[in-house]
């Protein structure tokens, strides 16, 4: 580290406006997002389409976390960046136990719902993922970003499945089936970030 930083890091930004900007963008889908999910979660009964809804939560959160220390040195990044990825790990949890309750209670989720929002959440997140895609290759604190966008792209696919799996079978399973999914994919993602930002600290 050079003797202009101190041992939080370089003070300078570390991205321009552009990412900035996509980050605020990003933050405003997500909380639009969470609110229709989140409705529609509670309303159909669907338990992937709440794990989305939280998932949208939680990625309108980084996003808010990843603004306030865009300007930081890479220490605080990488520092942000494990937090969002424990964060990532704890959505993953979340969703197993909930999945797990929804199997003990026997609800079945209405599929024409999930199809619909699965839908409208699909093209907000492929909006985000396409405006993000240019900075995937950045820091843990970047790349955490990217990796929400990615999850929830897949997961919004998985959801439209589901309903379609619901809606064919009459059966509760394809729907806690892709919460499980989504579950994984959640700790997955919260693994690699927080690998990466261990080894930024190290380094840093």
């Amino acid at each position: 580290m050079s003797s202009k930083c101190c041992d939080s890091g370089c003070a300078t930004p570390a991205v321009g406006p552009a990412f900035r900007k996509a980050l605020w963008v990003a933050l405003v889908i997500n909380l639009a997002m969470f609110g229709v999910e989140i409705v529609s979660g509670l309303r159909s009964g669907s338990v992937s389409l709440l794990a989305d809804a939280i998932d949208f939560a939680g990625d309108a959160a980084n996003y808010g976390i990843s603004l306030v220390v865009l300007s930081m040195g890479l220490v605080w990044r990488a520092r942000a960046a494990l937090l969002k990825g424990v964060t990532m790990m704890a959505f993953g949890l979340f969703v197993l136990a909930r999945a797990g309750w929804s199997l003990h209670a026997g609800v079945l989720p209405e599929p024409l719902t999930m199809g619909v929002i699965g839908a409208l959440a699909l093209l907000a997140n492929v909006a985000v993922a396409l405006m993000l895609y240019a900075f995937r290759e950045g820091d843990s604190n970047m790349r955490s970003v990217w990796l929400c966008s990615r999850n929830d792209a897949l997961g919004n696919i998985a959801v439209m499945a589901a309903a379609a799996g619901v809606f064919g079978t009459g059966s509760a399973w394809p729907d806690l089936g892709v919460a499980l999914v989504m579950a994984g994919l959640a700790l997955s993602a919260g693994y690699s970030v927080i690998r990466q930002a261990r080894q930024e600290l190290r380094t840093a």
